[in-house]
C-alpha cells in the first residue's frame, strides 16, 4: 500500500519521521524509520533515506507500507559473484529477492546490492538494471559498471543476441523431448499475464532435461523476452510451474524457475558466459530426478 501526504503549517520544519507518524494513522515512529532505511520513502518523487531531514508546508511524502515480515536484508555469499570484468558483473539472484528497487523499497533488492558492491571496488556509478528476473525467479542477472557498458548491453538484449537458458521443474511430462511454443502474451489482470489475441509476439523453445514418473526438469530458451513468457507459456500446455501458485502450479517453498545461464558478447567483441548453479531446496528436487545431468544444462 502507497500512502501518500502533504505536510501542512504545523509539521513544517519537523524530522521526516516525526511528519510521517504525525501524518499517517498507524505508522509509529519507529515503523517511519524502518520505511526511510529501507528506501520506501520520497519527498517530492525523490527517494530519501534520512530520518533526520527537515520538511516544509506543502512537501509531498509518500511511503510503501510493506507486508509484514516480507523485507529481508540482503547477504550474498563470494561464490554468488558468478563472473567480472572491467564493464560488467554477473551475479546469481536468489529467489524471493526483486531485481530491482520498488516503491517500498531499494534496501534488500539485488539492485542495490550492486550499487553497494561497486561503492566498494571505488565505482561510483549507479547499478543500471538492463534486464529483470522475477522475484520468484533466481539465476544469473548482469549489470554494467557504466554508462558506455549499459548501452552496449541494452542493445544486445533488444536485438535478441543474448542467449538465455532457464530451467524449470514441472508437474507431469511432455509428449514431446523438444517443442516450441509461439503464442502472444498480453495483460490480462494486475500482475498476471496470459495468451491473448493482439498480444505482443512471443517465442520460447524448450527440451526435456530429465523426469520422473511425476515431474519433469524442462530447459527454456525464450527467443522473445515478454513479462511472466516461460511462465505463461508453461502453463499454456498444462505443465505449470511448480510453486507457480500465479498459473496455477502446486505449492512449493519456491518458485522452480532459474536462469542457469546468459551468453552474449561483450564490447570487445569477447564472447562472455555466466553460468548459476542450483541451489537449496531447487537442487534437492533436480537431483531426484532420473538421469538429471546439470552439467550438460
Amino acid at each position: 500500500m502507497i500512502l501518500r501526504k502533504i505536510v501542512g503549517k504545523d509539521q513544517s520544519g519537523v524530522r521526516l519521521d516525526d511528519a510521517i507518524a504525525t501524518l499517517c494513522a498507524g505508522v509509529s515512529k519507529s515503523e517511519a524509520r524502518r520505511i526511510i532505511d529501507r528506501g520506501g520513502c520520497t519527498v517530492n518523487v525523490a527517494l530519501v533515506r534520512v530520518a533526520s531531514r527537515g520538511v516544509k508546508a506543502g512537501d509531498v511524502i509518500e511511503i510503501g507500507i510493506m507486508e509484514a515480515g516480507r523485507f529481508q536484508e540482503l547477504q550474498l555469499p563470494p561464490e554468488a559473484l558468478l563472473y567480472e570484468d572491467a564493464e560488467l558483473i554477473a551475479v546469481n539472484k536468489p529467489a524471493g529477492i526483486n531485481s530491482q528497487r520498488t516503491p517500498y523499497q531499494l534496501k534488500g533488492t539485488l539492485e542495490y546490492w550492486v550499487t553497494e558492491y561497486f561503492k566498494a571496488q571505488g565505482n561510483s556509478e549507479p547499478a543500471r538494471v538492463v534486464h529483470r528476473l522475477d522475484r520468484g525467479t533466481s539465476g544469473t542477472m548482469i549489470f554494467p559498471k557504466n554508462r558506455p557498458a549499459a548501452a552496449w548491453l541494452s542493445k544486445q538484449f533488444q536485438d535478441g543476441l543474448v542467449d538465455k537458458r532457464y530451467l524449470a521443474v514441472v508437474r507431469g511430462h511432455p509428449d514431446q523431448e523438444r517443442w516450441r511454443v509461439d503464442a502472444p502474451i498480453g495483460k490480462v489482470a494486475s500482475a498476471r499475464y496470459g495468451i491473448v489475441e493482439g498480444g505482443k509476439p512471443s517465442i520460447t523453445e524448450f527440451r526435456i532435461v530429465a523426469s520422473s514418473a511425476d515431474l519433469s526438469l524442462v530447459e527454456a530458451q525464450p527467443l522473445t523476452g515478454r513479462t511472466h513468457q516461460i511462465r505463461v507459456h508453461l502453463a499454456s500446455v498444462g505443465l505449470p510451474i511448480i510453486g507457480d501458485a500465479t498459473y496455477g502450479g502446486p505449492s512449493a517453498g519456491r518458485m522452480m524457475l532459474h536462469c542457469s545461464a546468459m551468453t552474449f558478447q561483450n564490447s570487445k567483441r569477447i564472447e562472455v558466459t555466466a553460468f548459476a548453479p542450483l541451489a537449496g531446496e531447487f537442487e534437492e528436487m533436480v537431483r531426484g530426478l532420473p538421469q538429471a545431468d546439470l552439467n550438460k544444462t
